[in-house]
């Protein structure tokens, strides 16, 4: 399978967030956290707010995903500096394991993420748990699933057992991290 991801990039979520992240933490209680890699707007804003007319020649633009782009170059030059934001790869829906997928040397996989289709909320780490679906100590240390098979299996358990929670049908997300 020859992986064709989109980019995004989102504000980092981690230790250097100071009181916010100390607060999530405990509240949370995914204390195995060293920072949160998620497409979650809540918890990872999109860096990219507002569009220009020739990030529509650039984005997705399908989907309601307008600020995930198919050009990393583009994505790069637009933003100009990285500080504080994470630059991801990311893949909706997999039809492969992508842990040992490689398509640029740059990035680094991290996991797959459960967001709702409805809102952007990641199930993992953004609604205080799903019992009936998985353990938060399952998670890895930055907040998600290690395997595809699991996070499919994670993501029945949520529709299943939480049919009425908005944030139990989620798209499967499989997320890598560029190291600059």
């Amino acid at each position: 399978m020859k992986i064709k991801p989109w980019y995004a990039a989102v504000e980092a979520f981690g230790p250097k967030s100071g009181d916010v992240w100390d607060s999530y933490v405990k509240q949370s209680g995914l204390k195995q956290l060293i920072e949160v890699i998620t497409l979650d707007g809540i918890l990872c804003n999109d860096v990219i707010r507002e569009l220009t007319p020739e990030d529509w020649e650039h984005n997705v633009s399908e989907d309601y995903v307008f600020f995930y782009f198919r050009d990393l170059d583009y994505l790069l030059k637009r933003l100009g500096n990285y500080d504080g934001v994470s630059i991801l790869a990311i893949v909706r829906n997999p039809d492969d394991e992508c842990r040992t997928q490689s398509f640029d040397e740059r990035f680094v996989f991290q996991g797959y993420d459960l967001i709702d289709v409805q809102g952007g909320i990641s199930a993992l780490t953004n609604c205080s748990g799903f019992e009936k679906a998985f353990d938060n100590d399952e998670l890895s240390n930055v907040g998600l699933l290690s395997t595809l098979k699991r996070a499919r299996e994670v993501q029945k358990l949520l529709c299943k057992n939480y049919p009425d929670n908005p944030h139990a049908n989620c798209n499967i997300w499989a997320i890598w991290k560029m190291t600059l």
